[in-house]
């Protein structure tokens, strides 16, 4: 059952939409998303079924998550430009902190930071998040731009999942015994946003290393 305040929806035990969260920081955040994209460019990279993403990515943070045809993982150098990934902006890791805190989960460091771009049509199908050393920290994921649907199952990927209507500025935490729950994006429609116009740009902060 969804549990609500003037702020926080509470999905289950340790998952949360924190509405417009992020809206403070937005005027700190696409600048900084633009000098990451500068020097590590947004790229639609392969599973390794072979298929090509619908989403574009980069990272910045010490490791980085890519996938190739020989699987998923999180290195320190991003294959595209042979160079360390872009450091993670102060503001990010505040964000990032915060939101965590906000979520009751504190001390949240992360070391990664997946930069998800999203035009329409592009989606996310049910995964899990577990290439990550450390399940006992939460993920934090930062929606700027388009709404999204986002879908938060169950431990199995056959479990029915909610769906969550996410607007420009909020966050996602979810931790604990929900950090392993599979989850995604539906399609997303074409209706731009005032300020991104026709995209979303979705960061997400793990604790990788």
């Amino acid at each position: 059952m969804l549990e609500a305040d003037s702020q926080r929806l509470r999905l289950s035990s340790g998952a949360f939409v924190l509405r417009g969260f992020a809206l403070p920081y937005v005027s700190q955040l696409l600048p900084a998303i633009s000098v990451i994209e500068g020097i590590s460019p947004f790229r639609h990279m392969v599973t390794p079924g072979g298929a090509t993403m619908s989403v574009a990515l980069t990272n910045c943070g010490t490791l980085g998550w890519t996938t190739d045809r020989r699987g998923y993982q999180y290195v320190s150098v991003d294959p595209a430009t042979g160079d360390r990934w872009p450091a993670m902006p102060p503001v990010f890791a505040q964000l990032a902190n915060e939101a965590a805190t906000m979520a009751g989960f504190d001390d949240f460091e992360p070391d990664a930071c997946l930069v998800n771009r999203y035009r329409p049509g592009a989606r996310l199908s049910l995964h899990q998040d577990k290439n990550e050393r450390d399940y006992e920290a939460p993920v934090v994921s930062v929606s700027l731009g388009m709404n999204a649907t986002f879908l938060f199952g169950g431990h199995e990927r056959s479990n029915p999942a909610a769906k969550v209507l996410l607007y420009h500025g909020d966050v996602m935490v979810w931790g604990g015994a929900d950090r392993l729950r599979y989850h995604g994006i539906r399609p997303l429609k074409d209706e731009p946003h005032m300020l991104l116009g026709s995209e979303r740009i979705n960061f997400t902060f793990r604790k990788a290393g």
